[in-house]
């Protein structure tokens, strides 16, 4: 799903806590009905000049920790975000210890230069690479492959580092019974 931030702001300004909670309450009406499977949800900025932090944080920020928040199966993602934009969102990302999916969409919206804006700690940083090396995996299988060079003795820390990947909208988690599995949301990020 794409969903153009222009057509919902009305301009290529977009700012203020107000309008950043109105464009909130449309993409959370835009995506209401949940998908069958796991799927990103473009939030498309092309033709926005400035995004305010105010509006980001009201409106970027708030939809993806509700939408994940509720463990839909959307997961939410920046596409084709100018520099004023995207160190607007730095802006915000950094001192909250955040991050966020970030990519560009070509003509045919094939998907380039996915990648993570802000900083992962270590420990989800490494965890982050090791889902995109394996292509899909769960904590099991990183415990039993890592656990001992990484000095973790439970499963529980995978678990976490996973389950905060996925709470982010980084990585994709699909559950198998009890079991839960994770895969990129993007191959080769």
């Amino acid at each position: 799903m794409k969903i153009y931030l222009l057509a919902i702001g009305g301009s290529d300004v977009l700012a203020g806590a107000l309008n950043g909670r109105s464009a909130l309450n449309a993409l959370l009406s835009m995506t209401a009905t949940e998908p069958a499977n796991p799927e990103p949800v473009f939030l498309d900025f092309t033709g926005i000049e400035v995004a305010t932090a105010s509006f980001l944080r009201e409106s970027i920020l708030a939809f993806r920790d509700i939408v994940r928040g509720r463990r839909s199966k959307f997961y939410p993602v920046v596409a084709n975000a100018n520099d004023a934009v995207r160190e607007e969102l730095l802006e915000l990302l950094m001192p909250r210890g955040d991050v966020l999916m970030l990519c560009a969409l070509d003509e045919a919206d094939a998907v380039t230069m996915a990648a993570p804006l802000g900083e992962l700690d270590p420990k989800q940083r490494l965890t982050f690479d090791l889902v995109h090396e394996h292509g899909e995996t769960d904590a099991g299988a990183l415990m039993r492959e890592y656990g001992k060079s990484e000095g973790v003795k439970h499963t529980t820390a995978w678990n976490n580092r996973l389950a905060s990947l996925a709470s982010l909208g980084l990585v994709i988690e699909t559950s198998q019974g009890r079991a839960k599995r994770y895969r990129p949301l993007f191959e080769g990020v």
